[in-house]
């Protein structure tokens, strides 16, 4: 069983995404032997009203529930995101939030955002929070969005102890209060392994080490990218063969209370 936390549907601003609807989706995750993926709107990342995305999303996935589970996009800075998360979690039954802080234009301890990050909690969903889309260096000259600060993501960890978050498409974490044994940070948050090291520097092993081997989830960011680096990280990563069923799918399950 492979479980992606971080696949996309929908179209992106600045650039083309290949097998971005459903069935093209499907066909790559079928490609890399992954089962099920959460899925969030890739349209929602440029969208000024990120549920327009949502919406899209929610038709696309529909006859896939089996394999595809929803992911809504909201933005504390949009006026009636508190209508969207009820509609995205009762209405369309997606499973987590993800946030944006860069792209979207609020700071992650901005109060509407702990609100929001605590009604999803109410909600028993987990929150997501990709550090990146992007490489900063491959981006678009009309834009330049920074990657979203480590301390910051961990301010907002303090904030809502009683949230669930996946960190997403990030690295770095053993330099900050994040990926350090003994941070006095909660034990609330996971990490997926896209962007981590296995071999020089094995940020991925540290990580597990420092944090503990159910913090570490599934990751490839597709269709932005393949699935192929990931899955090889996970061939070469020097753990027991019971992490490594941890990594693919069994943390996540848990995480995500599938």
């Amino acid at each position: 069983m492979l479980l992606v936390v971080n696949a996309y549907l929908g179209h992106f601003a600045f650039r083309q995404l290949r097998y971005n609807n459903a069935a093209g989706l499907l066909r790559l995750m079928d490609r890399a032997g992954i089962d099920r993926a959460l899925v969030s709107s890739a349209s929602s990342i440029a969208y000024r009203n990120p549920q327009t995305g949502n919406d899209e999303i929610a038709a696309e996935i529909k006859p896939h529930g089996d394999r595809l589970i929803g992911c809504a996009v909201l933005s504390p800075a949009y006026a009636g995101w508190r209508d969207d998360l009820k509609i995205c979690h009762e209405q369309f039954g997606m499973r987590g939030v993800r946030l944006y802080p860069r792209w979207h234009n609020y700071r992650l301890d901005d109060p509407a955002c702990v609100e929001l990050v605590n009604l999803v909690a109410a909600r028993n969903m987990p929150v997501s929070i990709p550090l990146r889309v992007e490489d900063r260096r491959q981006g678009s000259w009309l834009v330049d969005i920074p990657d979203v600060n480590h301390e910051e993501i961990a301010g907002l960890i303090r904030l809502c102890h009683q949230a669930r978050f996946i960190l997403l498409n990030g690295s770095g974490y053993v330099a900050s209060s994040l990926g350090r044994r003994n941070s006095g940070l909660p034990r609330n948050y996971c990490i997926d392994i896209a962007l981590l090291t296995v071999e020089q520097n094995n940020e991925a092993a540290q990580l597990m080490s420092n944090l503990g081997e159910d913090r570490i989830v599934f990751g490839t960011g597709i269709p932005f990218h393949y699935a192929g680096p990931a899955l090889t990280k996970l061939d070469l990563l020097d753990v027991s063969e019971a992490a490594k069923d941890r990594i693919r799918w069994r943390n996540a399950s848990a995480w995500m209370r599938l």
